[in-house]
């Protein structure tokens, strides 16, 4: 497996910078569409909508490294910009697992790019896990950053056995959507060898 080089490392910033976009625009429309759930289906929404560039990603950058710096970077910033300590944990471990089926693996190549991304949309997960499985330590870190309790039950509101299951289901379902619309995408617009083809067939007309 070939190494990372400096132009890849640009590649990787244009490409994170797009992926923290489409999370950004998810996470506008579901304020307005679905306000009291926006912050748990974020992560399915963003799944949705980010499938091409994460094709984008595979086949600009086919390198070991590509998807778990893009991961780590969204961690990061879910590190300092005020969000529950943890928050950043799922992204860079889901980044790493999803790098090593995407190029580890023997698995065809569609079915690996399917799991690789559906992996990789769980890390997307983080700031919104402690809701479930460390409730206490989320509202004393709310309480320490100067929420008050009227905030505080309205973030939790949506919080029930129930819809973590449909946000996890949200997440398989929506990755696969997004990865399929994301390859009819990327053959249309950006596969240069079909499309020479489709140039030379139509020559041939």
């Amino acid at each position: 497996m070939k190494k990372l080089k400096i132009q890849d490392f640009i590649s990787i910033g244009i490409y994170t910078a797009i992926y923290f976009l489409v999370v950004t625009i998810a996470m506008v429309i579901l304020r307005f569409t679905i306000p009291a759930f926006n912050s748990v289906l974020i992560p399915s929404a963003t799944a949705l909508f980010a499938g091409i560039v994460y094709l984008l990603v595979i086949h600009r950058i086919p390198r070991f490294g590509a998807i778990t710096i893009m991961g780590s970077v969204m961690g990061l910033f879910f590190l300092v910009s005020g969000h529950f300590p943890l928050s950043f944990l799922p992204n860079i471990l889901c980044a790493v697992a999803a790098d090593w089926i995407q190029y580890q693996t023997k698995l065809s190549e569609k079915v690996r790019t399917m799991v690789s991304y559906t992996v990789f949309s769980f890390g997307l997960m983080g700031p919104v896990l402690p809701l479930w499985f460390m409730k206490n330590a989320y509202v004393d870190s709310l309480i320490a950053r100067g929420k008050d309790a009227v905030y505080i039950d309205k973030v939790f509101a949506p919080i029930t056995t129930t819809t973590f299951y449909v946000c996890v289901a949200a997440v398989i379902i929506c990755s696969i959507l997004g990865i399929l619309i994301g390859q009819k995408i990327y053959a249309k617009h950006f596969d240069k060898a079909k499309g020479k083809q489709y140039g030379k067939n139509i020559r041939n007309l």
